[in-house]
């Protein structure tokens, strides 16, 4: 990447529109807001655009309002792709991962940049910030920042973005993609202000109700232990999810607690949605759910996060899930 350059175009550009993958998370959204605010206070014209809608428990973050959301405003956000000079894909890889937003996206002869920590990036853009060993794209929209030699421009609502997308994607600063950097640019934002305690009470003290007996539910009746696999996973239908009211981000973080069972290695969290099955798979030591992901899955992702998809039933795709732990018994040991 020429920083030079992608300063000159970003400078120049009439409208700026930054988009993320689809069911966004919290590293999706603070790493959007974040940049959003930066661009912002630099004068220029930028929106957020998102496929779909995103949780409630992130929609505190400064202009969060004003993050636009295509399923919902779908002839607003085309005309707005159509007339970018300048879009941003944050937190994704490849076009495939925002749906039709993908098509329109491809379609357009605006400036394109990625910046990314996810493995394999698909050749779509003129500038690539890539970094698969980051813990988080918030992290990298940090270290794009301070590429432009700009960091002395970052406020306290930029910080709280960001310090809000590094949270969520390193597990609150446990996974092992947490580094001293990680740290460094963590206290930074401490010093201007971000109070990280009110920060994790917001993303993960605000469960509804209905979200706990799910949480309770999906523990007690619908996890499956192999322990002799040292695998486990979690699968929930339609209609139960619906027993529970459930809404967007309520299953959020449910495929990690099967990890903190001693001996298990593998976690998969496998959720009927209306015209496929989604899957999240994480896992730790030395057995690579990205690959597993790919291979069997349609998916990919992180080496420890990944996720996926089936165009199989439920009870088929569960099935399929348990043959293949067998398979994999030897790699799991």
């Amino acid at each position: 990447m020429n920083i030079q350059q992608v300063n000159k175009e970003l400078t120049g550009a009439q409208s700026i529109v930054i988009t993320t993958h689809k069911s966004p998370d919290g590293d999706a959204i603070g790493s959007s807001l974040g940049l959003y605010h930066f661009l912002k206070n630099r004068g220029l014209n930028v929106s957020v655009v998102v496929p779909d809608d995103f949780p409630e428990f992130l929609k505190w973050m400064t202009s969060c309002e004003q993050i636009l959301n295509f399923e919902q405003e779908q002839n607003k956000v085309k005309k707005l792709i159509e007339k970018a000079d300048f879009i941003f894909s944050l937190d994704y890889n490849a076009l495939n991962r925002i749906g039709e937003l993908g098509e329109l996206i491809q379609k357009t002869s605006a400036i394109k940049m990625v910046i990314d920590h996810h493995q394999n990036p698909q050749e779509f853009a003129h500038h690539y910030f890539v970094d698969t060993n980051c813990c988080s794209t918030a992290q990298l929209v940090y270290e794009f920042i301070d590429e432009l030699k700009s960091t002395s421009e970052i406020t306290k609502e930029i910080g709280e973005c960001l310090y809000c997308g590094i949270m969520t994607d390193t597990g609150s600063f446990r996974f092992p993609s947490t580094t001293a950097r990680t740290h460094q640019i963590i206290a930074e934002f401490i010093n201007l202000g971000v109070d990280g305690s009110k920060i994790h009470e917001r993303v993960y003290d605000t469960y509804s109700e209905h979200r706990l007996r799910l949480l309770g539910f999906a523990l007690t009746e619908k996890m499956k232990v192999f322990p002799e696999i040292n695998a486990a996973y979690i699968s929930l239908s339609q209609e139960e999810l619906k027993k529970f009211h459930f809404k967007k981000g309520d299953t959020e973080g449910l495929v990690n607690y099967p990890l903190s069972i001693n001996g298990i290695k593998f976690s998969t969290l496998i959720t009927e949605k209306e015209n496929e099955v989604s899957m999240s798979f994480r896992s730790k030591d030395d057995f690579y759910v990205n690959e597993f992901a790919n291979k069997h899955f349609n998916g990919g992702g992180h080496i420890y996060a990944a996720g996926g998809r089936s165009n199989l039933s439920l009870d088929e795709t569960i099935s399929k899930f348990v043959g293949l732990l067998n398979k994999y018994k030897s790699q799991l040991k």
